[in-house]
């Protein structure tokens, strides 16, 4: 397979490695990590390994490899976040983190994680364009080697409870659902994203190159990656049944982000659980 330029996620348009330093130093513990030492491996086949003691790290100094199988599947360089996706989802690591120099990091426990995320919820914005941003590096890599999720394969995404919902729908009572009808174009790829959309009836086919990759049904969510990095749609969208959907623009995202720390963790766990779902499918490719 061609080698791809990725973007490393430093460079998100809204990543700022001094809000990660600051957000570390609030509530994390300093490592020294010699060369070659693994920092987590990849549990994804063992799932009762999961504990709660779970770490995510910001790298000081050093680099570290994130390895699939046999595939480097990312380089982590000074100033940036690995292994931030098992506190978000709470399940196994998907990948193995190895020392590829010596290396010095900051490191917070689950718990830890999650209550400076409460006290700092800006931070979450930051979280989920990393995400995104691996999400992108991971499609192109499936795109570019055909490896895409079959049929049987296919992601069901949810973000919110129905209690989440109703609280969300009172937060938002001056938006207005929009209706559609079956067979309804949503969102196309590589259009400019004005909205996301939470699926409160119904359900959503998500296609990439024309393959179905997931169905959302009521409480998830489709187009917020475009609203965080403000790139192209990634994917399509239309809907199955007949749906009621409701768009919310980036402004009231950023609103509710900021204000609703609820809001923030389950877009992080869903974000997470996509780009679990993705990688997956790395060691085929």
């Amino acid at each position: 397979m061609e080698d791809l330029d990725f973007t490393k996620p430093s460079q998100s348009p809204i990543y700022d490695p001094a809000t990660a330093l600051e957000f570390f130093k609030s509530a994390g513990t300093g490592e020294n990590v010699a060369q070659g030492e693994m920092f987590f491996v990849d549990q994804q086949k063992h799932r009762s390994l999961f504990h709660e003691d779970a770490r995510v790290y910001l790298l000081v100094e050093g680099e570290v490899s994130l390895v699939i199988g046999k595939i480097v599947i990312d380089t982590i360089r000074p100033g940036e976040i690995f292994g931030e996706m098992a506190p978000i989802s709470e399940l196994p690591r998907s990948a193995t983190a190895v020392a590829k120099t010596a290396c010095r990091v900051l490191s917070m426990g689950m718990s830890r994680f999650h209550e400076a995320l409460r006290q700092m919820p800006e931070f979450a914005l930051m979280l989920m364009s990393i995400l995104i941003n691996r999400l992108r590096l991971t499609d192109a890599r499936l795109s570019a080697s055909h490896v895409l999720p079959t049929a049987a394969e296919q992601h069901e995404g949810r973000v919110f409870e129905k209690a989440v919902l109703d609280d969300l729908l009172r937060e938002a009572d001056d938006l207005v659902p929009r209706r559609f009808i079956p067979g309804k174009p949503i969102m196309t790829a590589g259009e400019t994203g004005l909205y996301m959309y939470v699926v409160l009836e119904g359900s959503v086919a998500v296609s990439v190159q024309d393959s179905i990759v997931e169905r959302i049904g009521p409480g998830g969510v489709l187009g917020e990656m475009a609203l965080i990095d403000r790139s192209p749609r990634a994917a399509s969208a239309v809907a199955e049944t007949h749906c009621s959907l409701l768009p919310i623009s980036r402004s009231e995202f950023l609103g509710l982000v900021k204000n609703n720390p609820v809001f923030a963790v389950s877009l992080l766990k869903t974000l997470a659980d996509r780009l679990r779902f993705m990688t997956s499918h790395l060691r085929s490719a």
